[in-house]
């Protein structure tokens, strides 16, 4: 969604800093797809970043996350990219990633709407991807989600669930490359 997006517009040479955010797993080939897609509308990469936050699906790793600690290296980061930009250094950053990228893999998550669910249609607003129905947000376009939980975090009646069996297999599944701390990667 972020190249497509990215793609709708023309950079015309003009600098710019890649930011993904992951949930303390892994961002795989992500700086390197923004990075084609930002050369080929016409931005020239100077800064990149892969911040953690809390975990969309499984939310309890990287709990409380981005903290104090990602604030202050993503302050100094900015003021590297600062003087960067001070001193006209057109370099661009080498970012990890595979060309081709590799295929994205395990299975979607889907919330679904509860019998709490009052159609208010918060939650088909707020879908990045507009796979909730407006006119019924009980339906979903399983193939357009994409498993962000907005519309979890969003439902002011807390009406979207995931299957509590799809969700403890995707914790269980997480638990073994989730559960240390991993720090924002900065690229310069």
């Amino acid at each position: 969604m972020a190249v497509r997006r990215l793609k709708a517009l023309n950079g015309q040479g003009a600098r710019t800093v890649l930011a993904c955010v992951y949930g303390n797993r892994a961002y795989e080939d992500t700086l390197v797809e923004l990075e084609d897609a930002a050369r080929e509308t016409g931005f020239r990469v100077i800064a990149a970043m892969a911040a953690v936050a809390e975990h969309s699906i499984a939310r309890q790793f990287a709990s409380g996350r981005p903290d104090e600690q990602d604030a202050q290296q993503i302050a100094a980061f900015a003021e590297q990219i600062r003087g960067k930009l001070s001193t006209n250094d057109l370099s661009e950053p080498k970012l990890p990633g595979n060309r081709p990228y590799k295929k994205a893999g395990g299975a979607s998550i889907v919330p679904k709407a509860t019998k709490d669910c009052n159609r208010c249609g918060v939650c088909a607003a707020n879908c990045p991807v507009e796979a909730i129905h407006k006119g019924d947000p009980t339906k979903v376009d399983e193939k357009a989600c994409i498993s962000c939980m907005r519309c979890v975090a969003v439902c002011p009646q807390g009406a979207r669930k995931v299957s509590p069996l799809l969700l403890s297999a995707a914790s269980l599944m997480l638990k073994k490359v989730c559960s240390e701390r991993k720090e924002c990667e900065l690229f310069l």
